[in-house]
């Protein structure tokens, strides 16, 4: 479709049919159309585009156990990044994301990931694109503009909705959506490892893909076992907090890389690639071998993946059975095991900034007796908390949290229950 017959639609009111999407429409039409415009103003008027949408994530438990072949619970949130975008036939991807560079693959060049930097967005749409033509699906060339709401930085999984979105749009461009949405994070995790760099799991990319609550077991990684759970935080009278401390991430991939990494070499030492089917009676009966083999800081880490699987587990059929004061008291745990075994809560290149300590000290003082809960958020180290806040208190939280940590610190979220799709405009 044109853009002028697109805007005039959508100008009409034709996102009111993506209203479970999106609470207050009208905002949203505004940002679409804005977004229009700026594709139009980049690659011209007269082209038939489409839009489409990936939301962020939310991990609710299981942190740093996917990478381990762990289970999480994770939850798409409704903040999104939104495209526009337009097939091309110069053999040639173009993304320009607002308040970012354009980058730009040439389909000619994506087999061999040392043609693309490390640790940038071009390698990961270079890694996307390749994954596809590896998976014996269509790849052509697109431009598309991208703006979002998924703020690098604020622990809602930024790269994998930019990664997801990159998938998204070549599979409708090109496989008419019959891609599941399953198979996208997959090959948007390859473009993470083997293009970017980075040694991540896979469950921010599988909760932005997929949509809704989910329960996810990791033990065959190839075939995840996908479980959607019916909750409401709002049913239960609470909200979902992610407060943005402000710390700066860019140099924390050596920070990030550590933590499989060293659980990886726990499970080495008993023969296997990963820590899953590993027992901590096994790592208690051999702790003095495994001090001298891989030091202190990796055993610790591997008894947090083991005792946070089991979590998961139980804060999932917490949640099915409709029991809250469970799962909130599992949160707790679960944010003790990350600080004090995982240690992912600062890093020890830089202890003058630990922005994630003082936010659950903080907030440990506003809700400590009040039946809320509160941990570490996402991969750590900078960035993000998590609170599970009653709805009574959660306006003073964000009034507190916001005068320490700067206005607009808080998000308040709630769950969106799509993941990538296109947004089809009648």
């Amino acid at each position: 479709m044109k853009a002028t017959e697109l805007k005039a639609k959508i100008a009409a009111g034709a996102l009111s049919a993506y209203a479970h999407l999106y609470a207050d429409v009208k905002a949203q039409t505004e940002r679409y159309l804005a977004a229009i415009d700026a594709f139009c103003e980049l690659y011209g008027a007269d082209r038939d585009i489409r839009l489409f949408s990936v939301p962020g994530r939310s991990e609710l438990s299981g942190n740093h156990t996917d990478h381990n072949h762990g289970c999480v619970l994770a939850g798409a949130i409704d903040r999104d990044i939104i495209a526009v975008a337009a097939k091309t036939d110069d053999g040639t991807v173009r993304i320009k994301s607002e308040g970012y560079p354009e980058d730009v693959v040439k389909l000619s060049d994506i087999e061999t990931p040392s043609n693309f930097k490390q640790f940038s967005s071009t390698a990961l749409l270079a890694g996307i694109c390749n994954a596809f033509r590896q998976g014996g699906y269509a790849v052509g060339g697109y431009c598309a503009y991208t703006t979002t709401q998924v703020l690098k930085g604020s622990g809602i999984s930024s790269s994998a909705a930019f990664e997801v979105q990159c998938g998204n749009i070549m599979n409708y461009l090109y496989n008419d959506g019959k891609v599941n949405n399953e198979e996208i994070a997959k090959m948007a995790q390859y473009a993470e490892n083997a293009y970017f760099g980075k040694p991540c799991g896979l469950m921010d990319q599988m909760a932005c893909a997929v949509g809704g609550f989910l329960s996810i077991d990791f033990e065959d990684p190839k075939n995840p076992v996908i479980t959607p759970i019916p909750f409401s935080l709002s049913d239960a009278g609470y909200k979902l907090c992610i407060v943005n401390t402000g710390g700066n991430h860019a140099d924390l991939n050596e920070d990030y890389a550590s933590v499989p990494a060293e659980m990886k070499a726990v499970a080495a030492f008993f023969g296997k690639e990963v820590l899953r089917g590993i027992h901590e009676s096994d790592i208690i009966s051999s702790a003095p071998l495994l001090r001298e083999a891989v030091g202190d800081r990796a055993i610790l880490r591997a008894l947090h993946f083991l005792r946070e699987n089991k979590r998961v587990e139980a804060q999932a059929k917490a949640l099915k059975e409709g029991d809250f004061d469970k799962f909130l008291s599992l949160v707790l745990r679960s944010g003790d095991s990350s600080f004090k075994y995982l240690q992912n809560v600062f890093t020890v290149k830089n202890v003058r900034e630990q922005g994630l300590s003082l936010a659950l000290a903080v907030t440990e003082g506003l809700l400590d007796g009040k039946g809320c809960a509160w941990r570490v958020h996402g991969g750590g180290f900078a960035g993000t908390i998590q609170a599970f806040v009653r709805n009574e208190y959660a306006e003073e939280y964000r009034t507190v949290m916001d005068s320490v940590f700067g206005e607009g610190a808080v998000m308040m979220l709630s769950v969106r229950p799509a993941g990538a799709t296109e947004i089809t405009i009648a």
